[in-house]
């Protein structure tokens, strides 16, 4: 492959104690609990609104924050969630705190508590590089509307998703353990459906503990059916609440891609748009409920299960998960089963946990790189322990973990490796973080 040489000047846009690059569910918690900690943070978004999978992707619903009828995940997470149901965008449903929501009323809440917070937002800004000393990160450089600018702080936060900002930095990444990747799923929303059949009312509402609550009777017939009715790969079907009436989110859709190589992940959005239109259709055309439905809306993005995840001081492994392993540096909690889904074909293997698992504060941060914090799907875990921890709620625990302690770290001019671990687990006991049983 050719190349072009060129060279840019940034302009430095702000200096900030803690910046978090990434507005999704573990990015915007951990810029709150940054700047409620007393650090001066900004954060970086890709897109003008916050909220990443749940709003760009439609994920629902967010899960899990109750298991074995004990909160797992409390503090700023959940404050959001009683916030979003206060709105009329959330609905708690229990006995597992799973949370449907309505995907405009997320992005609006996400938005208020993180201005609230006195967070300076740099949204439509693409992080597209970062400048390195020794490990250390200097300041990161983002492309927006104003060209290429650059952001200093004294710590930094990826929540990217995809550790790219640990990727620009030459962490080590975890080896490509049991490839191909678990699959891509678009979302999309069906209006004009019949929510008020035993059918749908139990498949949109997640709320039975040890249930993959996914729709066995549409799943039989569209694998019934399958070369028939022109069904393409899918899983689940799994349909969820918006708390409108007779509008539900779907996941069924879903592609083998490797959402980090732009091609593949072009290709795949491409697809997937089409598989979205496709299942619409069959659904339309073969059962009751939807026989009035239509297409309202299709994830701006498909939503990314596994790409990269960094080795880290500690990495979470299947066994220490599985077995609820406490470590002295635990900071976050995780209680959603161990999901992995086949990249090809419509299969799903399962295991829920019989205890909320522990994530330890090591698994947060990559030796050798002194001010980089990571926080959501790239934290330090294998592929079994994380096909649990990259869900919303553990995302949102560990952002938590991230934020408070890259404000202890700025506040002590220390790396991140040195700070007081029991200074920072008292400060998230404080905000109202699980860290016991």
């Amino acid at each position: 492959m050719s190349q072009i040489q060129f060279n840019k000047a940034a302009n430095v846009a702000g200096s900030y104690d803690v910046v978090v690059c990434g507005g999704g569910p573990a990015g915007f918690v951990a810029a709150i609990a940054a700047a409620r900690s007393g650090a001066l943070t900004a954060l970086v978004e890709q897109y003008g609104f916050l909220g990443g999978m749940a709003t760009a992707g439609i994920v629902a619903p967010l899960s899990v924050f109750t298991y074995n009828g004990k909160k797992v995940i409390g503090g700023i997470p959940w404050e959001f969630c009683e916030r979003l149901q206060e709105m009329g965008g959330g609905l708690i449903e229990q006995p597992l705190g799973n949370v449907a929501f309505e995907p405009e009323l997320y992005k609006l809440c996400c938005q208020r508590m993180v201005l609230e917070a006195g967070v300076d937002l740099y949204m439509h800004s693409y992080l597209c590089g970062c400048q390195t000393e020794k490990g250390r990160i200097d300041a990161i450089f983002i492309d927006n509307k104003n060209g290429t600018e650059a952001l200093k702080a004294k710590v930094f936060i990826d929540c990217t998703g995809d550790a790219d900002l640990a990727w620009f930095a030459g962490v080590p990444m975890q080896p490509g353990e049991g490839r191909p990747l678990q699959p891509l799923s678009t979302y999309f929303v069906l209006s004009g459906v019949d929510t008020s059949t035993p059918r749908m009312q139990q498949a949109m509402h997640h709320n039975r503990q040890g249930v993959n609550c996914h729709c066995e009777e549409i799943r039989e017939e569209l694998l019934k059916h399958r070369e028939e009715w022109g069904v393409p790969e899918f899983g689940g079907p799994w349909f969820c609440t918006t708390l409108q009436p007779g509008v539900v989110t779907v996941n069924m859709t879903r592609t083998a891609a490797d959402a980090t190589d732009n091609r593949d992940y072009t290709r795949a959005e491409c697809e997937l748009r089409e598989q979205a239109f496709r299942m619409a259709g069959v659904l339309k055309e073969h059962f009751e409920e939807f026989r009035n439905s239509y297409v309202s809306a299709v994830a701006v993005q498909a939503g990314i299960r596994e790409t990269r995840r960094i080795v880290g001081a500690h990495t979470i492994s299947a066994e220490e998960y599985v077995n609820a392993f406490r470590y002295p540096d635990s900071v976050s909690r995780g209680a959603h089963p161990i999901d992995i889904h086949v990249a090809h074909g419509a299969s799903q293997n399962i295991t829920f946990l019989k205890s909320p698992a522990y994530v330890p504060y090591r698994a947060l941060y990559a030796p050798g790189f002194c001010n980089l914090l990571t926080a959501g799907r790239c934290i330090s875990a294998d592929k079994t322990a994380f096909a649990s921890l990259r869900v919303q709620a553990s995302c949102m625990g560990t952002g938590q973990a991230a934020g408070v302690a890259a404000a202890l770290a700025a506040e002590a001019g220390s790396t991140v490796d040195g700070i007081d671990i029991n200074a920072l687990q008292a400060r998230l006991r404080e905000l109202g973080a699980v860290l016991d049983d």
